[in-house]
């Protein structure tokens, strides 16, 4: 109960209470992108998501559980019509890694390859071709912030 009420506190005030909350949001944002590609999270994308978060965050649980949570709330909010659109998401990726340029570090081809295996698992071929344009801009994405 307390751990659920603590979690969720966090999760409202997330800007004020995370340190270096945006960074966290930006690679929720782009795992976001890859999980929410075919309108749903498996549970093969489910468990590597969390296997992404704690590698990420492996000295820090709690930050693994927000970065997935914050994941959560914004396929929520795409699916759900929530004020955030699919478009939408792709265009804040965008916009955020040029204003700041490393954001662009996060962008790792070898977790977008790991969500987008169990994507080739579990999808048709448009979903598999669609998830796989994702990857490309972002990788191209991180390619123009070096530049």
């Amino acid at each position: 109960m307390f751990h659920t009420l603590k979690r969720n506190t966090i999760k409202m005030f997330r800007e004020i209470l995370v340190y270096h909350s945006k960074s966290l949001e930006f690679r929720a944002k782009i795992l976001t992108l890859m999980v929410t590609s075919n309108g749903k999270i498996s549970e093969c994308e489910h468990k590597t998501l969390e296997d992404i978060a704690n590698n990420i965050y492996s000295d820090d649980k709690q930050r693994a559980e927000l970065l997935v949570d914050t994941v959560y709330e914004y396929h929520n909010k795409i699916i759900h019509d929530n004020g955030l659109g699919y478009q939408h998401l792709i265009q804040l990726v965008a916009k955020e890694a040029k204003e700041t340029k490393r954001f662009c570090k996060k962008i790792d081809e070898d977790i977008l390859q790991k969500l987008h295996q169990c994507t080739k698992e579990n999808a048709n071929e448009d979903d598999i071709l669609f998830q796989q344009r994702i990857i490309e801009f972002l990788l191209e994405l991180k390619k123009e912030c070096s530049l």
